[in-house]
């Protein structure tokens, strides 16, 4: 296993009726509810590639929050286990709208509980946890140091 594809995305999230809802994305290709998500273009940073892909998966402008680590598994490419590596941030959206494409159909908000139950992939339950666990111990998803907090500081 020599290759390692690298990819970045995000727990993205917003306060709607008081209370917070988290974003989940549907791939037609795959049929499975994710994170949004994607492989980093040539000359990227993680977190860069983290704010393009989830804007162009959801339509949605972001405010980075704080990273939430990296989840590696392994992906059969033609028969050959490639090692995957993605980087994730809390992402609060601020502005924007869904538009269904081709890679991406459709774009769920459900409250944090549901989406632990509805993603398909448990690495993406692994990222919401320590999402969850963030959140529990600031009081809200991004928490205070987020809101001073802008990519390149």
């Amino acid at each position: 296993m020599g290759m390692t594809i690298r990819a970045a995305g995000a727990v993205l999230w917003r306060e709607h009726d008081g209370r917070d809802e988290v974003g989940l994305v549907h791939r037609p290709k795959y049929d499975d509810w994710s994170l949004p998500k994607g492989k980093l273009d040539d000359g990227e940073t993680d977190l860069e590639a983290a704010v393009r892909e989830v804007t162009e998966e959801t339509g949605h402008d972001v405010e980075v929050g704080p990273g939430l680590g990296e989840i590696r598994y392994c992906i059969d490419r033609d028969g050959v286990l490639v090692e995957k590596t993605v980087c994730y941030w809390a992402m609060r959206a601020t502005d924007g709208a869904f538009h269904g494409g081709r890679e991406v159909d459709e774009l769920r908000w459900c409250a944090p509980d549901d989406a632990l139950a509805a993603v398909t992939y448990e690495q993406d339950r692994e990222v919401l946890r320590r999402f969850l666990e963030r959140q529990g111990d600031s009081g809200t998803p991004a928490g205070p140091a987020a809101l001073a907090w802008h990519p390149g500081s």
